[in-house]
Order: structure tokens, then C-alpha cells, then sequence
């Protein structure tokens, strides 16, 4: 308590990791402790899919080839209803469990100098120079990587995510037609919900079904969906459920030694669910402005540092997908994508950029979606 950490982390996941990561290799000499109420290895509802734009994050972390043993998955396919879309990425996704990314990043942030403590955080509390963690931990800045019941957010004063998603997901032995491709069915009877099935190269899959909005939807309703709409998806293990805090318009951030990284910050893709590029990149960010911060002698400003350099990467990317989300509620217009995306493999990549990295909707999408919603 009397001699405070440079950096406090609460949450191990990827954002927490990539927040250690981020501080140390932007101030070695650091001193940062990781805090997770989970031993690891452990597993995590996700659909596990690692983007292109995310190995990108952690390459630039010091940690390239975290994934290399993975194997690459290329084809993306889209189904809504008779319609279907199945084209090349650009660049492959991997397909890792939870329980063996987070378990490798926490690693790599305790190779680079971070320490790691299995704790359950609690209570966080603002004094005039320091921050409390539980009154067992103070710290000159402490990152919320806690999740969407983010304690750290709470203490932060900002209000909770008010529109979220539920998925569940669970893993089958990889059917032969889905095998090499992640596969993504919207259903027809739902706006904004859709099964997936994402091959993980080992000879499983990853399989499950996400809704925007959670009324009515009960673990027997999303098993029952994901059958209806990927027959034999079903049949699996390990189901596991979690809410999902969806991105908006804006991102407002506090001032101060507070900050608040992945779904803590409530930045998950409104569009397609995805999080983890999210994650990686506002904790790498959240770990460089805190070191910038303590380096600098004035840890007071970390958040507002934090918060230029998260609005400076993904603010345009932010609104974009708020507007692709609220577009893609309406059937013609999802329809309409599938098609504009099996005319033009230019436009398929930049929805794929959109939804699993930080694209835009881009003049060729919206004239794709023209083209299509006209022919309709």
C-alpha cells in the first residue's frame, strides 16, 4: 500500500494483456501487475475468431507469431435465407480457442515484466494522488479490462452499455462442407441474429448463435435457432453464454487515472459481434498512454491521453459501424449486402473490414448496396 504501482490491470484477458504489454513496451522499466480472478489457462464464450487487423496489434506488441501454429482460415461464407456469398478474405483469420489465446498473451506479458496475481477486484476508489484497488493495491493508474460488469467502469462513473447482445457458443467436430471457412448464417426470423460456424483447423469448429437484444431469448431458444439454421451445429460441448456490449455513435471516456479497455470501454462491433480486435487495440493504446502518463509525472492525464489516441484510430471506424448496424437491421438491406458482396469481391472485403477491423463504409459499398436494393 505504501509503495505504489506504476500500472494496475484489472482483467487478464486480451485487452488486459495487450494493455501490460503496451505499457512495457513503451516503458520497460515499468512497474505493472496484472490482476485476474481466474487461473489460467481458462476459457472464455467468444467465437474465437483472431482477425488479421488484431495479429497486427500484437505483432506491433512484440508478439508476432503468438499464433503462427494456428491454422489459417481463408473463406468467408454469408447465408440469409436462399441467398448465399462465399468468397476469399484478403487476409486469413485464425480461429483460436480462448482458453489458449488468453493463456499465451497473459504469458507474453509476464515475459515482458508485468506480474501476474490471481485476485477478484472488487472496489476501486480515486484518492487525491493514488489509486485504490480493494485497499490491498494502490496505483498511479489503474486499466478496467474487466469485462461488461467492469468494476473499474463503475468506479469510473460511467454508466453502463444500455444496448448489448447474447450469444452462446459451444464447439462440434468440424462437418466436411464447413471445413476451411468461417461461415456466418443470419436468420430470417430475427432481425440481427445470426449462427456461425468457424473452423479452428484441429478438427473442431466453433460453433453458435448471437442475438442483438436479449428478450426471450433463453439457452433452449438459441440452441434451437442455431440447429434450425446450421442443422447438426447443435450437437455439441462446452456451451458456454455471455452478454456483449455494443459500440454506439460515440465513445465518451473520464479524464484521469481511470481508464477503461475492450469491453469494459463497451467497444464491441455493433454490426457482427466481434471484440477482440477491439480489445487488443484500445489496450495496447490504454498501456501506452498510461506509461506516457507516469513517465511524464502526471498520471492525472493518462485518461485523457487515452482517450485522443482511442477517438484518433477508431472514431470515424465507430460511427460507421454504428450506421452499418442500424442499416443491417433492415432485411432488404442485409439482402441487399450478400448480393452487392457476391458481384464485387471489392465490396465483400470492405464489409469484412468493416466488421472485424476498423473499416468504413466505403462509396463502393454504398453504391453495391444501391445496385442491389434497385434491382430488388
Amino acid at each position: 500500500m505504501d509503495d505504489p504501482w506504476d500500472l494496475v490491470v484489472v482483467g487478464g484477458g486480451p485487452a488486459g494483456a495487450a494493455t501490460a504489454l503496451g505499457a512495457l513496451s513503451a516503458a520497460p522499466r515499468l512497474r505493472v501487475l496484472l490482476l485476474d480472478r481466474a487461473g489460467f489457462p481458462r476459457d472464455k464464450a467468444c467465437g474465437d475468431g483472431v482477425s488479421p487487423e488484431a495479429a497486427d496489434v500484437l505483432a506491433a506488441l512484440g508478439v508476432p507469431a503468438l499464433l503462427d501454429d494456428w491454422a489459417p482460415v481463408r473463406r468467408l461464407e454469408l447465408v440469409h435465407g436462399s441467398r448465399r456469398v462465399s468468397r476469399p478474405m484478403q487476409r486469413a483469420v485464425r480461429v483460436v480457442p480462448r482458453a489458449v489465446l488468453d493463456d499465451r498473451l497473459v504469458t507474453a506479458a509476464v515475459t515482458a515484466g508485468a506480474r501476474l496475481e490471481r485476485h477478484r477486484v472488487r472496489a476501486v476508489r480515486t484518492l487525491r494522488d493514488v489509486v485504490t484497488v480493494d485497499d490491498a493495491f494502490t496505483a498511479r493508474v489503474v486499466v478496467g479490462a474487466d469485462g461488461v460488469y467492469s468494476v473499474v467502469r463503475r468506479a469510473a462513473g460511467v454508466p453502463d452499455v444500455r444496448r448489448r447482445a447474447i450469444a452462446l457458443r459451444g464447439y462440434v467436430a468440424t462437418p466436411q462442407p464447413w471445413a476451411g471457412r468461417q461461415v456466418i448464417a443470419f436468420d430470417p426470423g430475427r432481425r440481427q441474429a445470426y449462427a456461425w460456424c468457424f473452423d479452428r483447423g484441429d478438427g473442431l469448429a466453433n460453433v453458435g448463435y448471437g442475438a442483438f437484444g436479449t428478450d426471450g431469448l433463453t439457452r433452449a431458444v438459441l440452441l434451437r435457432r442455431l440447429g434450425e439454421l446450421l442443422p447438426g451445429a447443435d450437437d455439441g460441448t462446452g456451451w458456454r453464454g455471455h452478454h456483449l456490449p455494443l459500440s454506439s455513435w460515440r465513445w465518451p471516456h473520464p479524464d484521469g487515472r481511470l481508464l477503461l479497455a475492450g469491453d469494459a470501454a463497451g467497444l464491441v462491433n455493433p454490426m457482427t459481434g466481434e471484440g477482440i480486435h477491439y480489445a487488443v487495440a484500445t489496450g495496447a493504446l490504454a498501456g501506452r498512454a498510461a506509461a506516457a502518463a507516469v513517465t511524464a509525472r502526471r498520471p492525472e492525464a493518462a485518461g485523457e491521453r487515452y482517450r485522443t489516441a482511442v477517438r484518433a484510430l477508431l472514431g470515424p471506424h465507430l460511427r460507421h459501424s454504428a450506421l452499418a448496424a442500424r442499416l443491417s437491421a433492415v432485411p432488404a438491406v442485409l439482402a441487399a449486402g450478400i448480393v452487392a458482396s457476391e458481384a464485387d469481391q471489392r465490396v465483400f472485403d470492405d464489409l469484412v473490414r468493416l466488421g472485424l477491423g476498423s473499416g468504413r463504409l466505403t462509396r463502393r459499398v454504398v453504391a453495391g448496396l444501391a445496385r442491389a436494393l434497385t434491382v430488388r
